[in-house]
């Protein structure tokens, strides 16, 4: 998008970016990035007039012409002053939207000072001026005894008569050095060799090998060099010791810079590079323009001890700031860290802040977080897409009512047509009309996954106008990221839920699965896999236990709906004759029922009442009974709900026929201490009696395929296909399974 379209004022960010500090490339970038947004060549030349130095007039006007196609943008000029002290959250410029490859961490503005604010602190020249004890005590705190040292004192003048350094000297230890120096009665040209008065002296601060002055000769990547030639003296010295940077030796060059020679520790070239450009942002963006030239551990610095054009170089400090580079950075990120101050109780006694309204009454309440954990067959996807249809209709959702509004479905694990079509069937079975289907949006990603803390911002990105009240995510060990039995890396996890709900002001909902094994014996909290994070991270945790129901019980179930079948047709048909001839004996019993069944009704009738009883009765002998749970942070504990999952919905039982059901695995310890094991022949059964539940249940498809049986039955494609050997009854070809 377009930097005028966004209406981020280039000429307004200008400010924070000093001409004169840039190199001449990064000057061209700025007028490329004003042309390619739609500014003028005034403009550029305007900004450009603050490098009284460099400055010609009519030389913007020239090259301007010469801009076009460039491809440099606005946020060229966005990213320079950002790294210069603008943050874009702050005062009345537009808040930074999220970048589809942004990712969300840490605030990591790193302000830790105002520099319009800072006092400057002034500098003073030493009253009784020794050479030798200024070069030798920046020795001593900067270098072993027995590390070498590269120093430079013969200059070479360059076409402007511009003083500059030779490679200088590097085969000498500091140690020699201090011992010399003390014994040179004060001659310091005597050992280090005669310098010009007009240029000064140099010195590296890292030790060498002693075979040259490159970067790939320094032994020891411990300081890095903070320069800053475009500010007040006074200034320099006081937001560096604002930032208490963890500074060794604090020289001054002599001219209008002071040279810090910060401690960054770093085991190897690459960890000093991280430090380096870390520390040069931080110091950026806290108002010290500091000069990029100076990244090289091999850098040259002004020596202390020595006179340039009628001034002295000379030592300011030694040993100020922090002790180490892990102490700073630590300060750093802690000072940083955005969190809000502590509030007085007494302030809001009498006008308590407003509640979030609920999102699902008595469960959870808009912007807050909610978990529901489940094994593989308690059809939490499901459930999850009841709860989309709940809150985007305003309909009740396992007994709770919903607030109504936009809601977001992250679809990670369906193919786009199956989760498509199983958003009609879901719709259709729960028998709601869909007057607000515009509610729900569907994110399809399956084969398109990233981790979460990617996925985060590109989320947020997505849905930062859409308005939702909630964000369902399912599921989510498609995003996991780190070892879920890691209490630090789901944390860092779990966060990224809390940054989408900050964002977007709206409730993130999600799933994840059981630890293996029976569930009953164990609290809510503790059934999902991996950390205790899972669990007591949310505001909400809703759990799904399967009941252990006997076939008792089924075969009860079925005579009740068979008979409530016969007894609606018998009173359609002739309801005096049901008034006479039958009573609650005769409805306990399916074989009566269908005796005064053909007296009332036709062969015809008959038989289509007996085709939907079988189709009832089926759909019986396939479902499963479950018991939900929860953990509430904001509303009292509910008492259990017990429900029926049959494909493709859940349904309240509102008769109580669950309600003293125990969940599988559940009963006294001694009990199960006792149980006996089941015999060969029965778990071949109970295996068989599986095998046909799944098959039924999966027979709404087209094709009942191997993968859609491992899938229902929460077991590998090759268990099934040695299920189906063992069972008999079936057959198996390219992948599909029929019933011989």
């Amino acid at each position: 998008m377009r930097y005028l379209e966004r209406k981020i004022d280039l000429i307004f960010l200008l400010d924070y970016i000093d001409p004169s500090s840039l190199d001449y490339q990064e000057w061209l970038n700025v007028g490329m990035a004003l042309r390619q947004e739609g500014y003028t060549a005034s403009d550029w030349d305007d900004w450009s007039k603050g490098d009284g130095q460099r400055y010609h007039p009519g030389e913007c006007f020239k090259k301007w012409t010469t801009f076009e196609g460039s491809g440099i943008t606005g946020a060229t000029i966005t990213q320079m002053a950002k790294e210069n002290g603008w943050m874009p959250k702050g005062g009345n410029t537009d808040h930074h939207e999220l970048g589809w490859e942004d990712e969300i961490s840490g605030n990591d503005d790193y302000v830790v000072i105002d520099k319009n604010w800072i006092e400057g602190m002034e500098i003073k020249e030493p009253s009784n001026w020794n050479p030798v004890r200024e070069i030798t005590t920046y020795l001593e705190t900067l270098f072993e005894a027995s590390e070498n040292v590269g120093y430079v004192v013969s200059t070479w003048q360059n076409d402007e008569g511009k003083h500059l350094p030779t490679k200088g000297n590097w085969d000498r230890t500091a140690g020699e050095l201090i011992q010399l120096l003390n014994e040179s009665n004060g001659d310091i040209g005597s050992i280090l060799g005669d310098y010009n008065p007009e240029a000064g002296a140099w010195i590296r601060f890292n030790p060498l090998d002693g075979k040259g002055v490159k970067n790939e000769n320094v032994t020891e990547y411990k300081y890095a060099l903070v320069e800053s030639d475009t500010m007040d003296l006074e200034k320099q010295n006081a937001i560096m010791r604002e930032l208490d940077l963890p500074i060794a030796a604090l020289v001054y060059s002599g001219k209008k810079s002071i040279h810090a020679i910060v401690k960054v520790d770093a085991a190897n070239y690459e960890e000093y590079r991280k430090r380096v450009d870390y520390l040069y942002t931080v110091c950026k963006k806290n108002g010290l323009t500091v000069d990029n030239q100076n990244r090289n551990p091999s850098r040259l610095s002004r020596l202390p001890g020595v006179e340039r054009n009628g001034k002295k170089q000379f030592l300011i400090d030694v040993n100020i700031g922090k002790s180490s580079w892990e102490e700073w950075e630590n300060w750093i990120e802690d000072v940083n860290d955005d969190l809000p101050d502590p509030e007085s109780l007494t302030d809001y006694w009498d006008n308590m802040p407003t509640l979030a309204p609920p999102l699902i009454e008595g469960v959870l309440r808009q912007g807050h977080k909610m978990l529901m954990a489940g094994p593989s067959k308690a059809g939490k996807s499901f459930a999850l897409i009841e709860l989309t249809i709940a809150l985007a209709e305003g309909t009740k959702w396992l007994g709770w009512q919903c607030a109504r509004g936009q809601v977001l479905y992250v679809n990670l694990e369906l193919d786009r047509p199956s989760a498509l079509h199983r958003f009609k069937d879901v719709y259709q079975a729960l028998g709601i009309e869909p007057k607000n289907i515009n509610n729900i949006d569907i994110w399809n990603l399956r084969g398109k996954s990233v981790p979460m803390d990617k996925l985060a911002p590109k989320l947020i990105r997505r849905a930062q106008k859409k308005g939702y009240i909630a964000v369902i995510i399912d599921p989510i060990y498609k995003v996991l990221t780190g070892d879920e039995n890691s209490a630090d890396q789901m944390a860092h996890f779990t966060n990224q839920f809390d940054k989408i709900a900050t964002e977007l002001g709206s409730s993130v909902i999600y799933c994840h699965h059981h630890s293996k094994g029976t569930q009953g014996g164990k609290k809510s909290m503790d059934r999902a896999s991996g950390s205790g994070v899972f669990a007591r991270d949310p505001d909400a945790l809703i759990d799904l236990v399967e009941l252990d129901i006997t076939d008792t019980l089924i075969k009860q179930q079925e005579a009740a709906a068979a008979s409530k079948i016969y007894c609606d047709a018998i009173k359609q048909v002739n309801f005096d004759f049901f008034d006479e001839h039958i009573g609650l004996d005769d409805q306990q019993s399916i074989a009566q029922m269908s005796n005064h069944a053909k007296r009332v009704l036709s062969p015809e009738h008959q038989a289509q009442i007996e085709r939907e009883i079988s189709r009832v009765i089926k759909g019986i002998r396939i479902r499963s009974a479950w018991r939900v749970e929860g953990t509430l942070r904001e509303y009292p504990k509910f008492k259990p709900v017990n429900m029926w999952f049959q494909y493709p919905v859940h349904k309240i039982d509102d008769v109580g026929v669950l309600k003293d059901i125990q969940p599988e695995g559940d009963g006294p310890a001694w009990k199960k201490n006792f149980d006996k094991k089941k015999s060969p022949e029965e778990s071949k059964k109970k295996r068989a009696e599986a095998l046909d539940t799944a098959f039924d249940a999966c027979g709404i498809d087209e094709k009942v395929t191997v993968a859609a049986i491992a899938e229902y039955m929460g077991i590998s494609e090759k268990t099934v296909r040695n299920r189906v050997k063992e069972h008999g009854g079936y057959w198996v070809a390219d992948g599909e399974i029929g019933r011989k």
